[in-house]
């Protein structure tokens, strides 16, 4: 079965000095593999998501990206140029890769009119957001023209882990703890809450947001989102629960443990969790060996491995 993996993952030309600032105590020859890797659009890639069975692979690049850029002009020519060096990688292996825009966020208009050029003229699939933006997180109203695009386009916003504004103090001293660890999830987590009790899906109904690591612990949570919010009084037209289900879907990436998938499908429904391998973070063998052994059936392995994302990105049937 031919697979479609939503977040894998590049770098371009010049984007390295953004890269850094994730991995600066990585060991220096993991550094340069991981590096090899993320350079190579050819038969290292390619063999690596055969590995796996991906037959569609959706490239972006690897954050933060411009996002951290503190000049916004600059980050809005950066971002174009990203994209444009994607959109020339994909034409050598059409079959094989759709992308992800990168956008420069510290200017919404610009970042939507971006987002359509990419999706219009470079049939890109959607966006890779990499946390906040220097500080600002996306229920902000100032990103509003993105959502605002991003759903008239009918494209979803990937939402990715970055740094957390300010690391916190439960995390001083446990060095095991940051990022990828533990740091990433609660703060991706809670900027997709952010998003959900702000009341932006009220605004945007019809936008879809993605979470990798199957849902950055949400799922788990429903029935306590829906009562505290009771009990604190938020206005929302629906319970929180509800506009995780409907606008929220969620891949594999960098979690392949049949509980949390078995309580996301409980959770979110069938048609909302979705496959990635996370290349070249996580290894593919791995990646692909625990679709292959995934005690479900067929039809809904199906569903998580090709149907929903072919839906979600308007990507035909696997050749």
């Amino acid at each position: 079965m031919k697979r479609i993996a939503l977040e894998e993952h590049f770098l371009a030309p010049e984007f390295e000095q953004y890269w850094l600032k994730t991995v600066e105590d990585v060991d220096p020859a993991l550094y340069g593999q991981v590096l090899a890797r993320l350079n190579d659009f050819g038969e290292q890639r390619l063999a690596a998501m055969d590995t796996s069975g991906i037959g569609i692979a959706v490239l972006s690049l690897a954050g933060p990206g411009v996002q951290i850029e503190r000049d916004t002009a600059t980050a809005t020519r950066m971002a174009r140029k990203a994209n444009d060096f994607l959109a020339t990688q994909m034409q050598k292996s059409p079959a094989r890769y759709r992308g992800f825009a990168h956008l420069a966020v510290q200017d919404a208009k610009a970042a939507a009119d971006e987002l359509e050029r990419c999706v219009r003229d470079l049939t890109f699939s959607g966006a890779m957001i990499n946390g906040h933006t220097n500080g600002q997180y996306l229920d902000h109203p100032d990103t509003y023209p993105l959502w605002e695009r991003a759903e008239a386009l009918g494209v979803p916003l990937y939402l990715h882990p970055a740094d957390p504004v300010t690391p916190a103090p439960a995390l001083d001293g446990h060095r095991g703890l940051k990022r990828a660890t533990w740091e990433w999830t609660m703060e991706t987590g809670t900027h997709a809450l952010r998003i959900v009790f702000s009341g932006l899906f009220d605004r945007f109904p019809r936008a879809k947001l993605a979470l990798g690591h199957l849902g950055e612990t949400l799922p788990y949570q429903l029935w306590r989102f829906d009562s505290r919010a009771k009990l604190y009084g938020v206005k929302l037209k629906k319970r929180p629960s509800d506009y995780i289900r409907e606008n929220i879907v969620v891949t594999t990436s960098g979690m392949f443990s049949f509980e949390p998938i078995d309580c996301a499908l409980k959770a979110l429904g069938r048609e909302n969790v979705m496959y990635s391998a996370d290349y070249p973070f996580e290894n593919p063998v791995e990646a692909g060996a625990f679709m292959d052994e995934l005690p479900l059936d067929p039809h809904v392995l199906a569903d998580i491995s090709y149907n929903n994302a072919a839906r979600l990105l308007r990507i035909g049937e696997p050749s």
